[in-house]
């Protein structure tokens, strides 16, 4: 499951291979291998200490794997990291808006950093908003904004520079079920305007029942990366939380 790093045009938006983290004796990350294919919804399905929190460290540049390899639309995470994370967007577990701050004033941070020209970040948070339903809270302060619309602030900041990979790391933790299923929703519909690989992390089984793929990892390994109904299919289960309880043994609640 090679590709070529010369011919970014034809390389997935991501592609994992053989990659292993260790923290002391504990294998966090024990050589798994995956790939998000361009429009694919791939939900990454685990309890609590399976893993999916190192990974996400691994694939924003925070740390770096012990062995294995990260490319990113063909770029190299260790040894080409710019064009890597260019190529990304991030929605992280931890809230990371500063609350004192504007809507429109926290996008424009994050379009500075990116170097994009002030008249094109405006062009950009205007389309985002609108398209996120927050046009008219642009004014707002972030600290006003409810848990789910902060959220939708968050996830219009990791789509303005256009990235080919979407990041969702447990992006539902402490929303109500109403402000989950709005943002799943969205999602989804998004993926039908613009051709975006999302990885999205989670330890909710419901999250994940309209997924193009399910990777289940549990303790570090990849149990399972199929598709919802071969999931099923595979375990002899009738719902995914109890084929996820099959391979698992448990679902942990959220730390």
């Amino acid at each position: 499951m090679s590709t070529s790093a010369s011919s970014p045009s034809k390389s997935p938006p991501l592609l994992i291979e053989n990659l292993v983290k260790t923290y002391g004796p504990i294998r966090a990350l024990d050589g798994i291998s995956l790939r998000c294919e361009q429009g694919q919804f791939v939900a990454l399905l685990g309890p609590n200490g399976a893993g999916k929190s190192t990974l996400f460290q691994l694939l924003s540049g925070l740390f770096t794997p012990d062995s294995g390899r990260i490319e990113v639309m063909g770029n190299d995470m260790t040894h080409n990291a710019v064009p890597a994370l260019a190529s990304l967007g991030i929605v992280f577990q931890q809230p990371t808006l500063d609350l004192e701050l504007s809507v429109t004033a926290n996008l424009m941070f994050h379009a500075g950093l990116h170097g994009m020209p002030r008249s094109l970040a405006k062009e950009r948070i205007k389309r985002e908003l609108d398209r996120l339903g927050l046009a008219d809270r642009a004014n707002s302060k972030c600290g006003q904004l409810s848990g789910g619309n902060r959220r939708r602030v968050e996830l219009a900041r990791a789509l303005m520079h256009d990235p080919a990979l979407l990041l969702m790391d447990e992006a539902t933790v402490g929303l109500d079920p109403g402000s989950r299923a709005e943002l799943m929703s969205l999602l989804h519909s998004m993926r039908k305007e613009r051709p975006i690989a999302v990885l999205w992390s989670t330890h909710l089984c419901e999250e994940v029942e309209n997924a193009d793929r399910i990777i289940v990892l549990h303790k570090g390994h990849i149990l399972r990366d199929t598709t919802p109904s071969e999931l099923l299919n595979s375990t002899g289960q009738t719902t995914i939380e109890d084929a996820f309880l099959s391979l698992t043994g448990k679902i942990e609640d959220a730390a």
